[in-house]
């Protein structure tokens, strides 16, 4: 957060024996992180900026939600009994026959209508959600869903994951996520450890910017102290993006692995499927004889929809369920809590309607600890773990970065040499050659943490490169033009 071209403040104390090799150690480290702050903020604050400004439009999809298609997620009317969900199946199905009836959402809340996904060939992965009253059955009204998102939630999501340009366009929200914590903590350590000559250290003048300074050091001290109060909020953000980011999130589904805190599955397989299997798979002139022994899926009727909501009631699964037909003949039915608002819900089963039994149970209280952080990490990211509270804490994250993006920008143009015999755009950058005046000890253990950094954070690791390369390229030049 710190101006990583801070040149103004007094001269350093005078040394103390014994002390030279601690202040060079400092300075050395604290040279370089001016150095890094600033080519990162420099060319990296791009990609920062476009992941607020669309992440803060991301924010508020539910009331952009609510303003576009109110009519079909709303009712006019609560009712004081809800209908069977097979009528409000069979009503659906009489406006829309069309496709395969893949899923039902029971409503929310008692204004929110049910939700049920048809699956149609040419939508391909998406679906269309016919929105029907849970009071009436009347038919809302439809529309075309990628998991259960509207069109307008799915195309603001698109544009904060990848701007519409598919997998080439995630890249884009990966390098913001794996610099922001880098760029946050070195500003961090820059500003809290600047020295005495320029500021009293005190807690108000971490926290609140010197009212009483002007130009580069006004700006600063808004850059530095929005960047102290928003820390927090951004390291959260950058670290849960980089969960289900593509490259970094690869590595941290690796480390749940080694962890063994991977998400648990529920067995969808009924008793005594895995028998059946192998008896069908064993009868060698079965195929050649021109039977078929794919299990097929059997066609969901809507009556069986009650049932199986029923059975998993009476398990314990209540608020908002998901209920799913089953894939097969030998498979069960899915019914999973989808409660993403704290305190959240995530318990799901498997049902036999056949034999009205529940055949599996995964339970929130299960979960490893690490996949319960994840879960609640991409829950708070996307703005729904704790509703409107939620929601505004995001959009005056999203807001406070942007503004310090602005000042970092302003701080650089402050810094222009202004003489008519220097005169230049923008200001100087940092020093080469700040790697030289770090110690030994840092050396040895800096060196193998940025390579692990670089494992870790793959698109972290190639810009860095990158920046190195292109450093020493300038230093060649420059080398060469001065010979």
């Amino acid at each position: 957060m710190s101006s990583s071209t801070d040149t103004s403040g007094s001269a350093p104390p005078a040394a103390v024996p014994g002390a030279v090799s601690a202040r060079r150690s400092r300075q050395g480290v604290r040279a370089l992180l001016v150095r890094l702050h600033f080519y990162a903020g420099v060319f990296v604050a791009p990609f920062l900026f476009v992941a607020a400004l669309t992440g803060l439009l991301y924010t508020f999809t539910p009331q952009i939600d609510q303003l576009l298609y109110g009519d079909k997620l709303r009712v006019d009317k609560t009712g004081e009994r809800v209908l069977p969900l097979s009528e409000q199946i069979a009503a659906a199905r009489a406006a829309h026959p069309e496709g395969v009836l893949a899923s039902v959402v029971t409503p929310p809340g008692p204004e929110d209508t049910t939700r049920v996904a048809l699956s149609l060939p040419e939508l391909g992965e998406k679906q269309r959600t016919v929105f029907v009253d849970p009071y009436t059955a009347e038919v809302k009204g439809e529309l075309t869903t990628w998991f259960g998102s509207t069109p307008a939630t799915t195309w603001l999501d698109d544009l904060h994951r990848n701007l519409h340009l598919g997998e080439f366009g995630r890249l884009y929200s990966e390098v913001a996520a794996s610099w922001l914590w880098v760029i946050v903590g070195g500003g961090l350590v820059l500003w809290i450890g600047r020295s005495r000559g320029q500021r009293t250290r005190s807690v108000r003048g971490v926290l609140l910017p010197d009212r009483t300074a002007r130009g580069v050091r006004r700006t600063r001290g808004f850059h530095a102290a929005t960047g102290v109060w928003l820390a927090l909020g951004l390291f959260f953000l950058s670290a849960t993006g980089l969960t289900w980011s593509h490259y970094a999130g690869e590595r941290f589904g690796q480390v749940l692995d080694a962890a063994h805190s991977r998400t648990p599955k529920l067995d969808t397989k009924l008793p005594g499927a895995a028998a059946s299997e192998q008896a069908a798979g064993g009868d060698e002139h079965a195929g050649h004889a021109g039977h078929d022994t794919s299990q097929k899926s059997p066609q969901a009727g809507p009556a069986d929809f009650d049932t199986a909501l029923a059975l998993a009631r009476e398990t314990g699964l209540g608020g908002t369920v998901t209920l799913t037909p089953p894939a097969d003949s030998t498979s069960g039915w899915v019914v999973a809590q989808s409660d993403n608002e704290w305190p959240v819900h995530y318990d799901s089963v498997t049902v036999d309607t056949a034999k009205n039994q529940v055949t599996a149970h995964v339970r929130w209280a299960d979960y490893p600890v690490l996949a319960k952080l994840s879960k609640l990490g991409v829950q708070g990211h996307m703005g729904v773990l704790f509703g409107v509270v939620n929601q505004i804490l995001l959009a005056l994250i999203a807001l406070g970065l942007m503004l310090m993006i602005l000042w970092g920008y302003r701080m650089w143009w402050q810094r222009r040499p202004t003489r008519e015999d220097r005169a230049a755009p923008l200001g100087k950058a940092p020093a080469r050659g700040t790697w030289r005046q770090l110690p030994l000890p840092v050396l040895i253990l800096g060196i193998p943490a940025v390579l692990a950094l670089g494992w870790a954070l793959p698109l972290l690791g190639v810009t860095l490169a990158a920046f190195l390369a292109v450093d020493v390229a300038v230093g060649l030049v420059r080398r060469v033009r001065a010979t």
